[in-house]
């Protein structure tokens, strides 16, 4: 009895962590927006064996608002650095497809990111709040 039940319980840690190891590596849709720029896509997290390790971002940063002059830019910061920053293109879509890690330990458990709306030196830019990505 007691080999019964210890094999029951071996084959659902075994299949319990087949299902986190799916669940980390589906892709998983995101829509951020701010006025003027919108950034939408597909993220997941790859997985932890795969050099680089982090956050896989394929997706498309828009100027909504091509008339009004404004550049629009995505920032992204990776656990412990300084913000980045991705620049689009006025009036066009720019794809962004990037892996964001922290290269100094090539596994990376936190992201964030935001959408922004380049208003010039004079006024402050707009942005969407930053959205977080865990792993």
């Amino acid at each position: 009895m007691r080999k019964l039940a210890t094999a029951v319980v071996a084959a659902g840690l075994f299949f319990g962590g087949m299902g986190v190891a799916v669940a980390d590596s589906s892709a998983r849709g995101f829509d951020m927006t701010t006025t003027g720029a919108r950034f939408f896509g597909k993220y997941q997290w790859q997985a932890k064996d795969r050099v680089p390790s982090g956050l896989h971002v394929d997706g498309v940063l828009r100027d909504d608002k091509g008339d009004d002059g404004h550049n629009v830019y995505i920032q992204v910061k990776v656990e412990g650095y300084a913000w980045g920053r991705h620049n689009g293109v006025q009036r066009k879509d720019t794809r962004v497809n990037e892996v964001y890690r922290d290269g100094a330990v090539l596994v990376t458990d936190e992201v964030r990111v935001k959408v922004c709306r380049d208003r010039g030196s004079l006024r402050p830019d707009n942005c969407s709040p930053s959205r977080v990505f865990t792993r």
